[in-house]
């Protein structure tokens, strides 16, 4: 019930956003841009490599490729408290890709979140990252997707509740949170943290994810990355906090996160983060990855409510018998004991490879186990599912009630902390 009255505060807020958005039409860059690249833009081979680069860091294929589509075709679905919305096809299709495109087009659509014909976009599209681009680096991104092999392959259509189908309403809230500047380095910083910075808050868009959004689904400035939520997934604090985010975390531990996906005692990456890694991060020079920890070492800490921070029993007191066993944990200490045991260990550190380690998992210690329960049920693997990169899906094997126990069990043996999962929302994230 607060749920839906929040979102009815929303759409009101919505509404007269749609009316201030409306009045100040003439002043928001509908209209096609002059684009013209600088004369440090490189040309030919140099420019569709330098292209390719810029589309791996932007992840652009994470979110325009389904797990079992084809590269860049789009379809993949954004499911939001108000309906779904679906990623475009942007392979170079020329009537549903972006074939037709001009580079004009393309940069006021990454710039100014405005479609082909001149459409308000929705913001699950992250051009309020990716208006900080530079027009070189978004000319480049473009040539390089005009080699995409063309998919003859419509998207379907966004299904969204009134009042939030109405993308006019779209210009009052860009009057509000877009930024209308490109990034500019900081001469305070050097070279490497400004290469950093550029790559988390535009390129990379890690707020996207990892900053917790307002009423109107604008990012929360004023907590930039201390955490987010996607879809149901928790991306977690990655500010300087040492309580709560990676102040604790060596350089090289922050590193092998972003560059594998697994580091010793903090767990392993899985939904939509693993994702990005694997697709996009993981593929990333490592001088990018070093200077994305250099920023990330200065961002300002922020703390959260006392349950998100990380609690871990130490290793080599878990075993199958240390954890406190009742009525509401005797199901979940079963099923961890017959499903996952044998690949993660008692302990948590894996018995055969890495990436079986989850012990110190961000995950692990939160009560709610929203991501526990995801793992459970949808597993984890890259796009190839890869054997030994590869969990398997749990969903047609456990109830609700089952899956809910066993998240419940693996929170108190790993953290000690109740869990507080119901079978009602395990339906939920199905």
């Amino acid at each position: 019930m607060k749920s839906w009255r929040k979102y009815t505060i929303a759409a009101c807020c919505l509404a007269v956003l749609g009316f201030v958005g409306a009045v100040m039409f003439f002043y928001w860059p509908h209209g096609l841009p002059q684009v013209e690249a600088s004369k440090a833009q490189p040309v030919g081979a140099e420019l569709l490599a330098r292209g390719e680069y810029l589309t791996t860091a932007a992840d652009c294929a994470a979110c325009h490729t389904t797990k079992t589509g084809k590269a860049f075709a789009g379809g993949l679905a954004f499911k939001l408290p108000f309906g779904t919305i679906y990623s475009p096809n942007i392979t170079s299709d020329p009537q549903f890709g972006i074939g037709n495109w001009s580079d004009a087009e393309f940069v006021r659509a990454m710039k100014s979140g405005v479609g082909k014909h001149g459409e308000d976009l929705y913001p699950a599209f992250p051009y309020t990252s990716y208006a900080l681009l530079s027009t070189d680096d978004i000319l480049a991104i473009r040539a390089y997707l005009t080699t995409i092999k063309p998919i003859s392959q419509p998207s379907p259509e966004n299904q969204l509740a009134f009042p939030f189908n109405q993308r006019p309403l779209m210009r009052g809230w860009k009057l509000l949170f877009m930024p209308w500047h490109p990034f500019e380095p900081d001469t305070a910083r050097d070279e490497q943290w400004n290469q950093g910075a550029y790559l988390v808050e535009a390129l990379a868009h890690c707020g996207e994810c990892h900053t917790p959004r307002g009423l109107m689904f604008q990012r929360k400035q004023s907590e930039a990355l201390s955490g987010g939520d996607v879809d149901g997934w928790k991306a977690w604090n990655i500010t300087s906090d040492k309580k709560y985010g990676l102040g604790m975390w060596s350089d090289q531990q922050v590193a092998e996160m972003l560059s594998t996906g697994h580091t010793k005692g903090h767990g392993v990456a899985s939904g939509p983060m693993r994702e990005a890694i694997d697709l996009s991060l993981s593929k990333l020079p490592a001088s990018d990855i070093d200077a994305i920890v250099a920023y990330l070492r200065t961002v300002p800490p922020v703390t959260g409510d006392p349950n998100s921070a990380v609690v871990r029993t130490r290793d080599e007191v878990l075993s199958a018998s240390s954890s406190p066993i009742g009525p509401d944990t005797q199901l979940g200490k079963e099923i961890y004991g017959g499903a996952c045991a044998s690949c993660h260990g008692w302990n948590g550190v894996g018995q055969f490879n890495p990436r079986a380690a989850i012990s110190g998992g961000h995950a692990l210690s939160d009560p709610e186990a929203s991501n526990v329960v995801r793992v459970v049920l949808q597993g984890s693997s890259d796009h190839e599912a890869a054997p030994g990169k590869t969990m398997p899906a749990f969903a047609k094997i456990y109830s609700d009630a089952e899956v809910a126990a066993l998240a419940n069990y693996v929170v108190e043996h790993f953290s000690g902390r109740k869990g507080t999962v119901t079978a009602e929302e395990v339906l939920e994230a199905r």
